[in-house]
């Protein structure tokens, strides 16, 4: 079928108390669930897969998230293959080895970046070879990680009997990748929802892609529940970011110093989401392109904010 009625969940309604929420807010007529698990420890998802009852389980990624919760990259893929233990249909990631004791015998298994795989992207065409089949997509994106998000999407509407073609339009939460172009001629991306270090690379590829007048400016702050990895984490942002060809970094909270000291380029230091706010503010120019990404914590948005009202 071309398409079914659907229903998700609001915001991050994604835990013990707004998953079953969403689940009992449905309308009778909804013929396909989209629910969010959130993870933050053992035994969440198994919970809330309990609960759900899902038919297909999709991971998008195994990363140093929550790592303070659950130890290790290890232990990240244990707290979130506890979904895989409640379907028949796994759609994952093709570069996540960590998965792989967890995908028991029986279990149908469908891997984006091979079984479902991007063939070319010639925005806003995209053309994805999906177990065989050919799917052609136009899309009202370029970020890269966006395009990895859509081949899992594609994977799970495929598993639930949808043949996807044609326009996609999505809408992406607030915080959560927004581009804002100012009268003044700054373009702010206001991703600061959340951050890890996956997260922040990529936020950091789709910069590299921006062609600005100006300077291509990232606005860093700390990465939180990183575990003892946490300082090395944050020197290895600086690192990428430098090869990532930002022009001027400016970090953020106490973790970020070591993401300023590792970035060989001019950089600006701030305590807090205030300071940052006010030394920003003096820092940029028309035709800059400023990417504002930290863990939530942080508050970082209050940058974006300050950049708006110029």
């Amino acid at each position: 079928m071309p398409s079914a009625r659907t229903w998700a969940n609001e915001r991050s309604f994604n835990n013990d108390q707004g998953l079953p929420t969403t689940i009992l807010e449905a309308p009778d007529d909804t013929e396909v669930m989209v629910l969010e698990m959130g993870m933050r420890g053992f035994g969440q998802i198994d919970e809330l897969a309990r609960i759900a009852e899902p038919d297909v389980g999709v991971i998008t990624n195994i990363g140093p998230v929550h790592v303070e919760l659950v130890g290790s990259l290890a232990g990240v893929a244990k707290a979130k293959a506890e979904l895989l233990e409640h379907v028949p249909i796994a759609i994952v990631p093709a570069d996540a080895p960590e998965l792989e004791p967890y995908l028991r015998e029986g279990l149908d298994v469908v891997r984006f970046g091979t079984d479902v795989m991007l063939e070319d992207f010639d925005p806003p065409h995209v053309s994805i070879r999906a177990r065989e089949l050919s799917v052609q997509l136009d899309v009202p994106f370029t970020s890269r990680h966006q395009l990895v998000n859509l081949l899992a999407a594609v994977a799970a509407a495929q598993a639930v009997g949808v043949e996807p073609s044609g326009r996609v339009d999505v809408s992406f939460g607030a915080l959560r990748g927004e581009r804002l172009e100012l009268a003044s001629g700054v373009v702010v991306i206001n991703d600061c929802y959340n951050a890890n270090p996956l997260s922040m690379r990529a936020a950091l590829d789709d910069l590299a892609t921006q062609a600005p007048t100006g300077r291509r400016i990232a606005v860093l702050g700390d990465m939180l529940e990183l575990g003892p990895d946490e300082a090395a984490q944050h020197r290895s942002l600086g690192e990428y970011a430098a090869a990532s060809g930002v022009d001027l970094l400016v970090a953020v909270g106490p973790l970020s110093v070591g993401t300023a000291e590792a970035f060989p380029g001019e950089s600006a230091r701030a305590a807090d989401a205030q300071e940052a706010a006010e030394l920003v503010r003096s820092l940029v120019g028309a035709g800059d392109v400023v990417l504002v990404k930290a863990s939530r914590g942080i508050g970082l948005e209050t940058v974006a904010e300050a950049l708006s009202r110029g």
